[in-house]
């Protein structure tokens, strides 16, 4: 479960607690309303996709015994559409190691097959809201 609270009162910025871990905070910038103190929900939507990349890419590279040592991952967003119904991401991967071009091109094709990626483009997400 994940809970989000108010920090202070008429203020953006919220605490988010992901069950054991620490905690996490979120705001917006403030030409929004913000303080732009923390992340907002989009950088938290464009994180999960870079993070679900990286892990999946690493999962299968210590199953399939790649000398992948390191791997960084970078999302850049393009959301100028977004109220048109159109939000772009662009995922850039540089692995580290001695991988061949082979390898490095099926650490791309698995990185596109990791969850999140699917969960955004092929899956039809149903969210219920109520009042506690």
């Amino acid at each position: 479960m994940i809970t989000l609270k108010t920090v202070e009162a008429g203020k953006l910025r919220h605490s988010i607690d992901v069950e054991d871990f620490n905690t996490l905070f979120t705001d917006v910038p403030a030409n929004l309303g913000g303080d732009g103190t923390a992340p907002d929900p989009h950088d938290y939507f464009d994180l999960s996709l870079g993070a679900c990349k990286a892990l999946t890419i690493f999962l299968y590279a210590r199953h399939k015994q790649l000398p992948l040592e390191k791997l960084t991952v970078t999302v850049s967003r393009d959301d100028s559409q977004e109220r048109k119904g159109l939000y772009q991401l662009s995922v850039t991967l540089a692995p580290e190691g001695d991988l061949s071009d082979e390898d490095k091109a099926k650490l791309v094709e698995i990185g596109e097959r990791c969850p999140i990626h699917k969960l955004m483009t092929s899956t039809e997400v149903r969210i219920e809201t109520a009042l506690a």
